[in-house]
């Protein structure tokens, strides 16, 4: 599965009311942003960040640190496109988490629902690594996967589930567990998903 070819093909042909992760205020991801200490000079990268409104909102707080990685760079044209002259102030990275990117030290690391999507050991393991090189000793990552009754699967492909004490494990003990809050998101059409945010800092 091409990751990249499957993920533009979403973005290309299906507008913001027909995906089903679509959030007008990313609320949850607000507040523990905030609750990780966020600050108008802290560095925040969004993982799978692509049409997420997660930038507008912080970009409309003054914050001038922020990076957006995608393996969709249709969705993050239509990114830039909303933002308009916003869009000068992030980061913008097209490449598979997963993958070959690199990116300075970072102070929050946020990831809505993209790790739930690594189903392979090898892919997991090198999110680990990135996440890892990329955040701050005394950073926070911030990880919301589907919960263990949320749906197992999405855009057509199989997810992994996970509680607050499976995903503690995977990440590994370089990162502390500090908050996990449940999250029930409704999809544009009115379904009921069941997640789980994460907040980690990062001890080791």
């Amino acid at each position: 599965m091409d990751r990249k070819q499957h993920w533009n093909h979403v973005f290309e042909t299906k507008v913001d009311q027909d995906v089903s992760w679509f959030e007008a205020l990313p609320e949850t991801s607000l507040q523990l942003l905030e609750a990780a200490g966020m600050a108008a000079d802290t560095c925040v990268l969004d993982v799978g960040g692509g049409d997420s409104r997660l930038v507008d909102h912080l970009a409309a707080r003054g914050m001038d640190c922020l990076a957006v990685l995608d393996v969709s760079g249709a969705a993050l044209a239509r990114a830039r496109s909303r933002l308009g002259l916003r869009a000068a102030i992030p980061t913008w990275i097209e490449a598979d988490v997963a993958g070959e990117w690199t990116l300075k030290a970072m102070d929050i690391w946020h990831d809505r629902a993209v790790f739930h999507f690594l189903t392979s050991a090898d892919d997991r393991h090198r999110y680990r690594l990135h996440l890892l090189q990329t955040l701050k000793l005394g950073g926070s990552a911030i990880v919301a996967t589907f919960a263990l009754d949320g749906p197992e699967r999405c855009s057509g492909l199989p997810v992994q589930r996970y509680s607050p004490d499976t995903l503690s494990a995977e990440l590994g003990p370089d990162l502390a567990m500090i908050d996990a809050v449940p999250h029930i998101h409704t999809t544009p059409w009115g379904s009921r998903q069941s997640f789980v945010y994460c907040r980690f800092r990062r001890v080791h």
